[in-house]
């Protein structure tokens, strides 16, 4: 796979996961697919199967109006790391939190995700991010567009 291609699953599973859309999650996912997330966060116990982690990602999207967006990738053979925002609204608020991670993807031959090693740290008190980064002069999203110079959700139109 060409490094433009894992940009491209990436970015339709995180599509998916933005809008809560449970078949283009499933393109993206093998079906053994496992993803793990860095303890303790909420939900922290690793989700197995490429249609339990798309009604995982339709669940938590529904609940807190998740949106991700892809700032930075680092491509290899065969994986890639990215660095993501997701933006959130904490329930019993309406103020947007922006929580910032990376995750390390693995692929299968065919091209669709088989591990996600999932690396943040998820606060409703307030945004967590890297103390003085500059994060939208290096073209990462902020707070108000939610979209990077790499990767515009689909959400994002309904919400400018």
């Amino acid at each position: 796979m060409t490094a433009g291609a894992h940009l491209k699953t990436i970015s339709r599973y995180y599509d998916g996961c933005s809008t809560g859309d449970v078949e283009l999650m499933r393109e993206t996912l093998a079906e053994d697919v496992v993803h793990y997330f860095l303890a303790p966060n909420p939900g922290s116990a690793p989700v197995r199967g490429g249609e339990h982690l798309a009604r995982y990602w339709r669940k938590v999207h529904r609940l807190i109006d998740a949106v991700w967006v892809i700032d930075h990738i680092l491509d290899g053979d065969g994986e890639a790391v990215i660095e993501w925002t997701m933006y959130w609204t904490p329930q019993d608020t309406e103020r947007r939190v922006a929580t910032r991670g990376a995750e390390w993807f693995t692929f299968g031959p065919d091209g669709r995700i088989t591990e996600i090693r999932s690396y943040y740290r998820q606060h409703a008190d307030g945004d967590t991010e890297l103390d003085a980064f500059p994060y939208v002069d290096r073209g990462y999203s902020g707070h108000g567009t939610e979209n990077s110079n790499l990767h515009t959700p689909p959400v994002e139109e309904a919400r400018a």
